[in-house]
C-alpha cells in the first residue's frame, strides 16, 4: 500500500489531511530500515516488539492487517477498511464536508 499512500500524501499536501501508520513490524531496527527503503514520509508509530499483538492495535481492537480508519476532523471513524480508490474518496468526502462547513462559518 506504499505506493498509494505516498501518492495520496502528495496529493493532499496542501490540504488539512495527515496519514498517519501503525506498524506491526516486532523488530524496530528492521522497520527503521524499510520505512527508509520505502520513503514513508509520514507518521508512523511502531506497535512494539509484540508486533500485531502491540498496546496500540491492542487499545483499538485491531485484530487484521491492514486495519484502515478514516477520520473526519472531530476524530470520529467515518470510513474503515476502504483501500486505492475507495480511500482517495473517503478522504475527498471529508474534505468536501470541512470546505462546505468553513465556507458556512461553522
Amino acid at each position: 500500500m506504499y505506493p498509494h499512500e505516498r501518492s495520496l500524501v502528495a496529493r493532499l499536501k496542501d490540504e488539512p489531511f495527515a496519514l498517519i501508520g501503525i506498524n506491526s513490524d516486532e523488530d524496530l531496527e528492521k522497520l527503521k530500515g524499510t520505512l527508509k527503503a520505502e520513503n514513508i514520509s509520514w507518521r508512523s508509530f511502531w506497535n512494539g516488539p509484540k508486533g500485531t499483538s502491540g498496546p496500540i492495535s491492542t487499545s483499538w481492537g485491531v485484530s487484521s492487517w491492514p486495519t484502515i480508519y478514516v477520520l473526519d476532523e472531530t476524530g470520529t471513524i467515518r470510513f474503515i477498511n476502504v483501500r486505492e480508490q475507495k480511500l482517495d474518496e473517503a478522504v475527498d468526502t471529508l474534505l468536501a464536508e470541512l470546505k462546505a462547513k468553513r465556507s458556512d462559518g461553522k
